[in-house]
């Protein structure tokens, strides 16, 4: 995992609550032990119509103004469910740096920390002005993570 102490990305609206470990990795795809490669599969039943691998059009993720994204801004109580940390691993090895979201489950949200993520609960007044910068195509964001001591 590449530490940051300032980050700056691209951002991509999923404006969902209660989106679970199981919707972002589905347990088929938890053979592996290893990190990586579970990107791909990073929310299958949405991103994908079948099997093949076909991009579903009409999900956020597979929209050309949003492939490239690195930070993710969601609703509230994200990575519920399961505590697998292979959905933290999905989310890193997909691209993401940073998931700013309403609030998170305690265990998915450490494990983001444990794997070189940095998740952001937002502050209720600036979801507004979250959700509605996220849907600007193309707008970067920058976080500074240093202490500010």
């Amino acid at each position: 995992m590449e530490k940051f102490t300032v980050y700056t990305g691209k951002s991509v609206p999923l404006m969902n609550d209660n989106i679970d470990t199981d919707q972002l990795i589905p347990k088929q795809f938890l053979k592996a032990v290893d990190k990586k490669g579970f990107g791909k599969n990073l929310m299958f039943e949405w991103r994908y119509l079948n099997d093949d691998y076909e991009e579903n059009p009409d999900f956020v993720f597979n929209k050309p103004e949003y492939r490239d994204a690195t930070i993710l801004v969601t609703g509230d109580n994200f990575g519920s469910g399961s505590s697998r940390e292979h959905a933290a691993w999905a989310l890193e090895d997909y691209g993401f740096r940073c998931v700013i979201a309403g609030s998170f489950s305690d265990i998915h949200y450490n494990n983001e920390l444990k794997n070189g993520m940095l998740p952001i609960v937002h502050v209720f007044f600036a979801i507004s002005f979250i959700y509605s910068t996220a849907f600007s195509i193309g707008k970067i964001w920058g976080f500074n993570a240093k202490n500010a001591d």
